[in-house]
């Protein structure tokens, strides 16, 4: 017997307590069939809760509710939520009266002998404790909501970060594309005139600035923003009302009160007196009146706490999405940045190209010009060119030809024309791609 295991588990929704025999190595799939039979609660509607908030992992074995600590496993609670209600209004009854109890209630002036008061004053008693115990666990269950209801809310705010920080992150990549490509649109638009240009390059780069315009749509978060900040308002209004508090104080004095009467009787000497019970049937009046009460309040602001927590649960879906969109707007425009970088490269490959071709061409009819010339002029024993009158201008010598000079013209032709053929072909892979 010492070595069984008994998990407890309060049904907040009805609260009522069901308590379940563990099997060894049973799993937490076992234990919530079970407890749909009894409860009528679905398997996918049921959140086990422990005290902490911490809601229990399907992957662990059923033995995770029972926890060995300094109360025992016998006083230790899991708690159950229905996740398909997010309102509790009850109505909830309280615990049942004995029969000797509710004799007393029922006429609280009938004399009874001391030996047999006694008897029913001392159920009277565990009755008025028996509320107050009853308010506390459904406190408890309440506090594991509200702890439960904050663990989702920190990761609301991680989510909520990663959001703004990949926002921002998007709308300083957006800015600096702007200013790029305006930059680089007036920078082409000015050498077109004298330079290379490419209508169909000059059409991708307004598409990929009209692209980007609407890549801005993914950074706009307002509302999401908006909607978070109600919550986190929500929350702290909640945190702060008087209802998640305790408020047994009334129950515990009149709690007090019933054993101190308990303990007036007791002291009584047993003979033949009679008395009635009028005292201690107010005190029970009193005690189920103020748990009425407690537990109207503590439903009511657990139905809050329920509620804000599904509209977090609503939420983080919708933030996973804005996340992506923003994710995949940034690559976007990281894409196009790099495709224009790379035709900004190749636009330079091709005016590297021109510009040398022209260079050798020019070269080589700067060759041309001067061999013949140079044939002509007479040189002075100082090395410098000697002014001769026609007449004394040597003739050509015997023998000589130009058919090196023609040879080589025709060399630096085929060249040129190669370089032409070359820019032309890359001229037209840079508009074809």
């Amino acid at each position: 017997v010492l070595f069984l295991q008994i998990v407890h588990i309060l049904n907040m929704t009805s609260a009522k307590i069901v308590s379940f025999l563990l099997h060894p190595e049973e799993s937490l799939h076992s234990l919530q069939n079970r407890i749909e039979f009894e409860t009528g609660i679905s398997t996918g509607n049921q959140e086990l809760l422990l005290e902490t908030g911490i809601c229990l992992d399907p992957r662990k074995p059923a033995s995770q509710c029972v926890i060995d600590g300094v109360r025992g496993w016998d006083s230790y609670m899991v708690y159950l939520f229905d996740k398909s209600k997010t309102v509790y209004d009850g109505p909830f009854a309280s615990r049942s009266l004995s029969d000797c109890v509710n004799y007393i209630v029922q006429d609280s002036k009938i004399q009874l002998p001391i030996p047999q008061l006694r008897k029913v004053w001392a159920e009277a008693v565990h009755y008025v404790i028996g509320l107050k115990e009853d308010y506390s666990r459904l406190f408890q269950g309440q506090r594991a909501a509200m702890l439960s209801l904050l663990r989702y809310n920190a990761n609301l705010i991680k989510m909520k970060n990663n959001m703004v920080s990949a926002s921002q992150q998007l709308k300083a990549k957006l800015e600096f594309f702007h200013q790029s490509i305006r930059l680089d649109l007036e920078r082409y638009s000015d050498q077109m005139a004298y330079g290379i240009s490419s209508e169909k390059m000059l059409k991708a780069w307004k598409e990929m600035e009209e692209k980007a315009s609407q890549c801005a749509q993914a950074e706009d978060i307002v509302y999401l923003d908006e909607q978070i900040m109600a919550l986190h308002t929500e929350i702290v209004e909640l945190q702060k009302s008087p209802y998640a508090r305790r408020q047994g104080e009334v129950m515990e004095s009149l709690e007090q009160r019933a054993i101190d009467l308990y303990k007036q009787l007791k002291t009584r000497p047993p003979d033949h007196a009679y008395s009635d019970s009028t005292d201690m049937v107010k005190i029970i009046v009193q005690t189920v009146q103020s748990q009425d009460r407690v537990l109207k309040e503590l439903f009511g602001h657990l139905s809050k706490l329920l509620g804000c927590k599904q509209k977090i649960i609503d939420l983080l879906p919708e933030i996973e999405v804005a996340l992506n969109n923003i994710k995949e707007a940034d690559n976007s425009v990281m894409q196009m940045q790099g495709k224009r970088q790379r035709e900004i490269w190749h636009l330079l490959k091709i005016a590297c190209t021109q510009s040398s071709s022209r260079s050798l061409v020019s070269s080589s009819l700067e060759g041309t010009a001067s061999t013949p010339a140079a044939a002509w002029l007479p040189q002075g024993s100082s090395g410098n060119a000697l002014p001769h009158p026609l007449s004394s201008l040597p003739a050509p010598q015997e023998g000589e030809n130009f058919a090196d000079v023609i040879q080589e013209n025709v060399n630096y032709l085929e060249l040129f024309s190669s370089i032409l053929q070359e820019v032309r072909q890359e001229q037209n892979s840079m508009m074809v791609s």
